[in-house]
């Protein structure tokens, strides 16, 4: 099966980083692998990762085990490896700078101050692949221990809504684009 789409979600590896701020994208990866069905469960490319067909596309969902900062060294070995265009690449991250419950979808463009998304950009050489952002909220303190820190009752289920809402966007990137994902997500902040 030829490999269109490669859709990343940025985490921590180890049930001491489970629930935590950082690893959101992880948590639309394994909502996306029970929509469709992708056994996630084998490791190569430095990462946990699953081949399957998510809105009628062959796809890999790929969660990196480098941890955060070297992010980049999974997303390009499976890159090379399936000869994928990184016009073809998504990645799911968290961001400090929204709101919890935000979600935004860009088709391009800087990685900010996220170290994830810069040692992506670092090692592909491009900015030019897709970013689904999750807002955590700004840090409270130290930022290091924010990301690691878990959500609250509260923010929990919104953070359950906007897991739901981003698996959409993904599914919505894959058959429809960016720019209609852009449209139609952005801006459904806290729904």
């Amino acid at each position: 099966m030829k490999v269109v789409k490669l859709i990343v979600g940025l985490g921590n590896p180890g049930s001491k980083y489970e629930g935590t701020r950082h690893n959101v994208g992880f948590r639309v990866i394994d909502e996306l692998a029970v929509r469709w069905d992708v056994d996630i469960s084998k490791e190569k490319f430095h990462a946990w990762f699953g081949k399957g067909v998510i809105c009628s596309e062959p796809a890999v969902l790929l969660k990196p085990t480098t941890f955060m900062n070297r992010s980049g060294q999974a997303v390009v070995a499976v890159g090379r490896f399936y000869q994928l265009e990184f016009s073809d690449l998504a990645v799911i991250s968290d961001d400090l700078a929204l709101s919890p419950g935000c979600l935004r979808m860009r088709p391009s463009g800087s990685a900010g101050s996220h170290k994830g998304l810069q040692d992506i950009v670092n090692r592909a050489g491009t900015e030019d692949f897709a970013r689904f952002r999750i807002g955590i909220g700004g840090a409270i303190g130290d930022a290091a221990d924010y990301v690691l820190s878990r959500f609250d009752e509260g923010e929990e289920t919104t953070i359950e809504r906007v897991i739901a809402r981003s698996a959409g966007a993904v599914e919505c990137w894959i058959t429809h684009g960016a720019e209609e994902t852009m449209n139609r997500y952005n801006g459904m902040d806290n729904a």
